[in-house]
């Protein structure tokens, strides 16, 4: 082979190269970009603007399936802490960043006037999201929740840890969106609590009899949750 013809290759690749990363580069963030979900989501997404045309919400909840399990393995914690409070579960399995703010478009918080709305978001998109990527969308998410609820203060907890240990990708993914969201509270209108630590041993090893999956919460984790987040949210509600 020639020099020229090395040459002519060699910047052909170089091309292609530099093609790629710009095409990389220029994808959108999915995870800010509302997008909905099909079949039982949609009915469930559907029973919360039911349940909020009804009024009386006070405290409400947004997040995913770790959100969604306060009706399951969390219901008698929420009872005991949530209940009474006129508090509304706004938990989907599976959610992404995406979903929620696609839900909180179309009706999840219209018409109510809530104190705190208390965000956990973003796990699921670490499997396919940069931190970068899904710090982006849970910002889309608490300034979308600052423009529809102005008076409802908002209490950003950070993504809880998961898989067994801190070499996790998916945690590693999570702690590090978690770095850049703590960054948006004001500790005026936007607050951030990160209990994570709660739920882990000092080396940083997750068990199965904190989260049965490593992802999911048991009710002792429930409890362990409302224990934790408990002085802040009487705080920010106004309770004495």
């Amino acid at each position: 082979m020639t020099a020229s013809r090395r040459f002519v290759l060699l910047a052909a690749l170089l091309t292609c190269l530099v093609s790629s990363l710009s095409s990389a580069q220029d994808k959108p963030n999915e995870a800010v970009i509302p997008a909905p979900r099909e079949g039982n989501w949609m009915k469930r997404h559907e029973s919360f603007n039911e349940r909020v045309k009804e009024g009386n919400v006070d405290l409400i909840f947004i997040g995913d399936s770790i959100t969604q399990g306060w009706e399951g393995a969390g219901k008698n914690v929420w009872a005991e802490y949530y209940a009474k409070r006129n508090a509304v579960n706004l938990g989907i399995g599976g959610d992404r960043t995406q979903h929620v703010l696609w839900r909180l478009d179309h009706g999840n918080i219209d018409g109510i006037h809530p104190k705190l709305a208390v965000l956990m978001i973003g796990t699921n998109n670490s499997g396919t999201n940069t931190s970068e990527q899904i710090a982006e969308g849970i910002k889309a998410i608490v300034e979308k929740l600052r423009s529809k609820l102005p008076d409802t203060k908002v209490l950003i907890l950070a993504i809880f840890p998961r898989g067994p240990d801190k070499d996790d990708a998916k945690r590693k993914v999570n702690e590090g969106a978690n770095e850049i969201v703590k960054k948006l509270a004001d500790n005026k209108t936007v607050y951030y609590l990160d209990i994570g630590p709660k739920f882990l041993a000092a080396d940083g090893t997750l068990s199965k009899e904190v989260m049965p999956d490593l992802l999911h919460l048991n009710e002792a984790s429930y409890r362990t949750w409302a224990e934790a987040t408990e002085p802040k949210v009487k705080e920010l509600m106004g309770e004495k």
